[in-house]
C-alpha cells in the first residue's frame, strides 16, 4: 500500500510551500511546525541537500475527534506534508496517507476519521 498522497508541480520552492499552506488551509489544517531539512542538514552534518521542508499540518477538530478514540494517537500528530524541490522549477509535494498510517493502530473507530482526513489533503494537493 502507498503511504502516501502526493503531486509534481512547477513553482519556485518557496512559492510552493505558500501555496501548500494555503491550500491546507482552505481545508482546515494549519501548519504547527515547519522543519527546513536542507538547512539541518548542513547545520548538523555539514551536508549538502536540496531544498526539502517538512510541514507539521494539523486539522483541530479531526485532531479531537481521534484523540477521543485513541488518546495514544498524538504520536501520530501532526499529519507531514513535504516540499521538496526535484530541479528545474520542480517542485513534489507529498503527504502522509492517514489511512496506511492508521493501519499500525488496533482501533477500528479511527478508520472513518482518516478517510475524511485523507479525502481533505487529497483535495488540498490536488488543488495545487
Amino acid at each position: 500500500m502507498k503511504y502516501y498522497i502526493s503531486k509534481k508541480i512547477s513553482a519556485d520552492f518557496d512559492q510552493a510551500v505558500l501555496l501548500v499552506t494555503e491550500s491546507l488551509k482552505k481545508e482546515g489544517f494549519g501548519v504547527l511546525t515547519e522543519i527546513n531539512l536542507q538547512e539541518k542538514l548542513k547545520e548538523k552534518l555539514n551536508i549538502d541537500f536540496r531544498k526539502y521542508k517538512i510541514l507539521g499540518a494539523c486539522n483541530p477538530a479531526y485532531a479531537y475527534k481521534a484523540l477521543q478514540q485513541e488518546d495514544k494517537i498524538g504520536t501520530m500528530l501532526p499529519c507531514s506534508v513535504v516540499v521538496q524541490e526535484l530541479g528545474n522549477n520542480e517542485i513534489e509535494v507529498a503527504a502522509v496517507d492517514p489511512v496506511a498510517s492508521m493501519m499500525a493502530i488496533e482501533n477500528p473507530s479511527l478508520a472513518g476519521i482518516a478517510g475524511e482526513i485523507k479525502e481533505k489533503l487529497e483535495r488540498a494537493i490536488a488543488s495545487l
